[in-house]
Parts: structure tokens; C-alpha cells; sequence
């Protein structure tokens, strides 16, 4: 008498999502390591968010808000170019996109907002929304 199998397609799905969990991702020698670091700190008027992101042109940086979600994230270009004469070597580039997006516990005004970019550390500050406490309501 032939073996019966019941098929069940959660597991595949369980395989699938644990497969390749415990590989590392690829890196090349020479590949730039890039994070996106981020301290963030707050008072009664507003959020202060100092991320790192070395090596990066202002212009290259993206931030946007949504409410109390903050979103940053950057475009990394990296060209190096070894020459002897009239002949290359070698030649290497990396190009890659970071980011970093989390939730703040209250809403920014980003009409307010203000950036600035300096010695590959970004600076926002983040005043907060007037009005966007929470509400509690009675049960009847």
C-alpha cells in the first residue's frame, strides 16, 4: 500500500521564511560598511535627532515626516579609481541606498522642522505638534 502525505501549504511558507535566516548577507572587500546611526533625545517642545551618516552628500540625503513617523534615508555613491600612468589598475565603485525610519510618541510639526548637515552628521529639529495629546474617553 502506497505512503498518503497530507499536504500543507503553512509548511512551506515556515521554510521559506527561515530559509537563508542564518546566512550572512554579501560584502565585498572594499565595500563601504553604512549605517544609518541615530540618537534621538526630546524635551517639552521638541524632538532633537542626530543620525550619522558619514561620507554622504547633503544633497543625496532624503527626509521625510508623517505625523509622528520619521523616515531618513540616503543614497551612497562610492568611486575610487587607482591609475599608472595613462593605464588603470583598478577601479572599484559601490552604490547603495540606506535608511531608517521610526515612530516618534507624539506628532511633529513639520512646517517647523528644521535640517542641517555638517561633518557627515545630520541634525533635525523636531518641535512638536500642539494639540496631538491623547484624548481619554468615558465609557458610558
Amino acid at each position: 500500500m502506497a505512503n498518503i502525505l497530507r499536504y500543507n501549504p503553512a509548511d512551506d511558507a515556515f521554510d521559506d521564511l527561515f530559509r537563508g535566516f542564518f546566512m550572512r548577507p554579501v560584502r565585498f572587500e572594499g565595500q563601504p560598511d553604512v549605517h544609518i546611526k541615530v540618537d534621538v533625545s526630546e524635551d517639552d517642545k521638541a524632538y532633537t535627532v542626530h543620525a550619522e551618516i558619514p561620507g554622504v552628500k547633503k544633497e543625496d540625503i532624503h527626509v521625510s515626516i508623517d505625523g509622528g513617523q520619521l523616515s531618513i534615508s540616503a543614497e551612497v555613491k562610492n568611486e575610487k579609481e587607482v591609475k599608472e600612468g595613462s593605464k588603470v589598475l583598478r577601479s572599484e565603485r559601490y552604490y547603495g541606498k540606506v535608511s531608517r525610519s521610526f515612530t516618534l510618541a507624539q506628532d511633529v510639526d513639520d512646517a517647523a522642522a528644521e535640517a542641517k548637515y555638517d561633518n557627515g552628521v545630520l541634525e533635525l529639529r523636531l518641535p512638536k505638534r500642539a494639540g496631538s495629546k491623547t484624548k481619554r474617553l468615558a465609557i458610558k
